[in-house]
């Protein structure tokens, strides 16, 4: 068994963020999503993807750091665990993931509970994927006072990565996102083009928004959780990427 860790700073543009039509039927590797917690303040929050890689069998698990007020990664994040061998697991590649995130995680004082505040479950049924809709919670059983909607919209764009060109796959998908609150739409992000971190991208999808605890109430910044799809060895694999949401309280 071969341990391959890979520790990598990206300052991420605000172009790391989401877009969808509908995702087609797919038997790639899709990555589970894991919230580990936020810092008091809600400055960083980590979180970690991972699965079995297609083709392979071998498992793997990522560790990010965001930097919710900066928008880009923290800490030395990402850390990248591939255990080059089918028999050890998920537990023991998550181990070794949180091993070489754990200095990065108490520099930071990454310590309180991550809440989901909405989820698209990978079970939902007869929902299109294209949006998702949130707000702080009500009191007791009372629906969130002042909701808001995330809309994600895919159109085809340009990338460094060859996918046309090497791959003869279609040209990936950029994205753009739009804020619905108040019976108004601002529009918080449109790609110019695809950063090669995304591979060949096919779709996008909103996953779910994780928060601090009491968010609403100490104008902490909510952060959506966004499923990237791209061209993988068995079909569409998927991978997540997280993007700050200010100005909703």
């Amino acid at each position: 068994m071969r341990l391959s860790v890979v520790r990598a700073v990206s300052v991420r543009l605000a172009a790391s963020f989401l877009a969808l039509a509908a995702v087609p039927a797919f038997a790639g590797d899709a990555a589970n999503f894991a919230a580990l917690g936020f810092s008091a303040d809600g400055r960083y929050l980590a979180y970690e993807e991972f699965g079995v890689q297609d083709g392979s069998g071998f498992p793997y698990s990522n560790i990010f750091i965001l930097d919710v007020a900066e928008d880009k990664w923290a800490g030395g994040s990402p850390f990248r665990v591939l255990l080059e061998d089918e028999q050890p697991g998920l537990a023991t590649v998550r181990a070794k993931s949180a091993e070489a995130a754990a200095a990065a995680i108490a520099k930071l004082q990454i310590s309180e509970p991550a809440v989901i505040e909405a989820m698209n479950g990978d079970g939902e049924v007869g929902h299109d994927g294209s949006s998702i809709g949130f707000g702080a919670r009500g009191f007791g059983m009372d629906p969130p006072p002042n909701p808001v909607t995330l809309r994600i919209e895919s159109f085809e764009s340009t990338s460094t990565v060859p996918c046309v060109e090497s791959f003869g796959f279609p040209p990936p998908v950029g994205f753009a996102l739009t804020l619905e609150a108040d019976g108004k739409s601002t529009e918080l992000h449109r790609d110019k083009s695809v950063p090669a971190s995304r591979n060949c991208t096919v779709a996008y999808r909103p996953f779910g928004i994780v928060a601090p605890v009491n968010w609403s109430w100490n104008q902490r910044t909510p952060v959506a959780i966004i499923s990237v799809f791209s061209q993988g060895f068995e079909g569409p694999d998927r991978r997540f990427i997280a993007v700050p949401v200010p100005g909703v309280q």
